[in-house]
């Protein structure tokens, strides 16, 4: 096998072939929020968007809390992980609204979560906490053959990247990346999960 700098450690596990194998069973859902378009990635590896409009104002949440409840309730994931506000973010007010909902849907369904910052996805992605759109949606082309329809905001890559690292930190992770790469996700505050 050949290293891909920065992704794959040689000696390490293959990628994933079929991303709809879940290893031992494990089910985490992946959660890019925002008020225009929340990027999910199911339990099973496959992703979307959920998209809304301006022009619906606050009823955009019912949408989104409607979406994440129908996926929880059908895929019933044992971890969701959900990427965190941005500290000193201009829209961190209105993301807010996204997160609160969410939560809450989160804390009814008993699915535990953990929040992971920007910086920290992307240096466990790409090995730098500053990696752009562009290079998170590589890195999972790379890393797995992963690629994401329609995604350019980067959402769906994001999600993707945010189930991956839950596999990766509970202990089962899809494929291998270098350790320190893995180490990123120590700063992490991981909930106990049941399985």
């Amino acid at each position: 096998m050949t290293a891909v700098p920065g992704l794959i450690a040689p000696g390490t596990l293959s990628p994933v072939a079929d991303l709809v194998v879940v290893p031992g069973g494990l089910r985490v859902i992946g959660l890019d929020l925002s008020l225009t378009s929340t990027g999910v990635a199911l339990p099973d590896g496959t992703t979307y968007r959920i998209k809304t409009r301006s022009e619906a104002g606050d009823r955009r949440l019912l949408h989104i809390r409607d979406s994440i409840r129908d996926d929880l309730a059908e895929h019933r994931p044992h971890l969701a992980v959900v990427e965190d506000l941005p500290k000193h973010a201009m829209a961190a007010g209105i993301t807010a609204k996204v997160h609160g909902i969410v939560l809450g849907e989160l804390l009814d369904a008993g699915v535990p979560y953990a929040y992971v910052v920007p910086a920290t996805l992307k240096a466990f992605a790409c090995d730098n906490g500053r990696a752009d759109k562009a290079q998170m949606a590589a890195a999972a082309y790379l890393a797995a053959g992963a690629e994401f329809a329609d995604d350019r905001g980067g959402d769906q890559a994001d999600a993707w990247w945010l189930r991956t690292a839950g596999h990766d930190a509970l202990g089962q992770p899809l494929f291998g990346v270098p350790q320190a790469q893995r180490d990123r996700l120590l700063k992490v505050s991981w909930p106990e999960v049941a399985r």
